[in-house]
């Protein structure tokens, strides 16, 4: 049967590949992709070839404001017919700066913005709109753990705070810093896991919530932002660690979150799937508590 799945974070890395496989192997998706103007423009029409179904809608996932419009579109388009019934998102996109200090136009910190927030709100303007079954699936990171195992020490482990702090500029100790934009990233996907335990509470029956870890990937893009040292680490030496057990090629990411999307990976509701396999996240990152507090959060940060 015909059906959509929303994905940001296609245009590039794991995402683009796994946009690629979710294609081939499902050809009844129309995949309607999240990105910046024209460049989710180009990237639309790249996948939409041997007549696969991609659509755009452009949006700025540091915006609030921006993603709000976006998943107003979607619902308009659904309900108007457009598209075919809703049975996916994928929140894959995600970023990490070189402070703790950068600001989106809503006063948020931006990492906690584009990591957390947008997916939350792309959930919950879209949660009566999707169509039983259906997943969500939220790429997150072992940098959760916050241990060398899972980070071989390149990114600091969570610090966690009060979500009003952590959302705000200048959460953690020497702001200015890169160790400071990177404890805001792994800070993030704790938070990120906290809601997917949480959307497996509050979410109706038949919508499934998945935190999906692809691991260490090299070359992702994910460190555009750092200093010029790490980018050429990134680009041209880490990847040479996908020969070694300690990080994972784009290839196999990105196919990896396509079968978790498209339930070829098992996965229960509220799961962690490190890879290929369902497993535990960290110990940290199971606290209702904490989660609850985090949900309450997320929907006073982003009411209309």
């Amino acid at each position: 049967m015909k059906h959509t799945i929303v994905m940001t974070g296609a245009s590039r890395g794991i995402g683009r590949v796994a946009a690629g496989h979710i294609l081939r192997t499902s050809p009844d998706t129309h995949l309607l992709v999240v990105a910046r103007g024209t460049s989710g423009t180009q990237l639309a029409a790249e996948l939409a070839t041997d007549g696969h179904a991609v659509s755009h809608v452009p949006a700025d996932l540091g915006s609030l404001d921006s993603v709000r419009s976006a998943a107003t579109e979607i619902r308009d388009r659904l309900d108007r017919g457009d598209l075919p019934p809703l049975r996916g998102f994928v929140g894959n996109a995600g970023i990490q700066y070189t402070n703790a200090r950068t600001e989106g136009p809503e006063g948020f910190e931006s990492t906690f913005t584009v990591n957390v927030l947008a997916n939350h709100l792309f959930v919950r303007l879209l949660q009566d709109r999707f169509a039983a079954p259906a997943r969500i699936v939220i790429t997150v990171s072992d940098t959760h753990f916050g241990d060398f195992r899972h980070n071989l020490g390149m990114v600091p482990g969570p610090s966690w705070k009060s979500p009003d702090v952590l959302a705000r500029p200048g959460a953690f100790a020497r702001p200015d810093t890169a160790v400071a934009g990177r404890t805001a990233y792994s800070t993030s996907k704790l938070a990120a896991i906290h809601l997917v335990h949480e959307y497996a509470r509050r979410l109706p029956a038949g919508i499934d919530a998945v935190a999906y870890n692809p691991g260490f990937v090299p070359g992702t893009g994910l460190a555009r932002h750092a200093d010029p040292f790490s980018r050429f680490a990134m680009r041209r030496i880490l990847p040479m660690m996908t020969l070694t057990p300690f990080a994972t090629s784009r290839d196999a990411a990105g196919r990896s979150l396509a079968d978790v999307v498209l339930g070829t990976t098992v996965a229960p509701t509220g799961s962690y799937v490190d890879r290929d396999r369902v497993a535990r996240s960290s110990e940290e990152s199971y606290d209702p508590l904490r989660e609850g507090e985090l949900w309450e959060a997320a929907e006073r940060f982003t009411a209309a």
